[in-house]
């Protein structure tokens, strides 16, 4: 279970560095690049906590990258203004759907 506690940091990091580094206004404005750095070091370090527990690295990347899109979409949505148009909402399911049979049906995690 501790694996999924890693995984699930690496996400929120990743998805906290990303928006700090859409707030750095390009390297521009202090406080988000350098929140957006320590976020970046924290994700990398649970990553790589979460790559020893999981037997499968293709496993933990396609989660860790799947809801890392999906959450920064809806982030995007919210706090930029961002627009997904229909293959875009098709695309994010898809990414979501195959996080499902991943979980749900894959012997790829053991």
């Amino acid at each position: 279970m501790l694996k999924f506690v890693y995984l699930s940091l690496a996400i929120i990091f990743e998805v906290l560095g990303t928006i700090a580094l859409k707030f750095s206004n390009g390297y521009t404005q202090i406080l988000p690049t350098i929140s957006s750095a320590i976020s970046y070091v924290a994700c990398f370090y649970f990553l790589s906590r979460c790559l020893n527990e999981f037997s499968s690295i293709g496993f933990v990347y396609a989660l860790w990258a799947g809801f890392g899109i999906v959450l920064i979409t809806i982030l995007g949505i919210f706090l930029f203004k961002n627009v997904v148009d229909i293959p875009g909402i098709i695309g994010i399911s898809l990414i979501i759907l195959g996080a499902l049979v991943l979980n749900l049906f894959s012997k790829m995690s053991h």
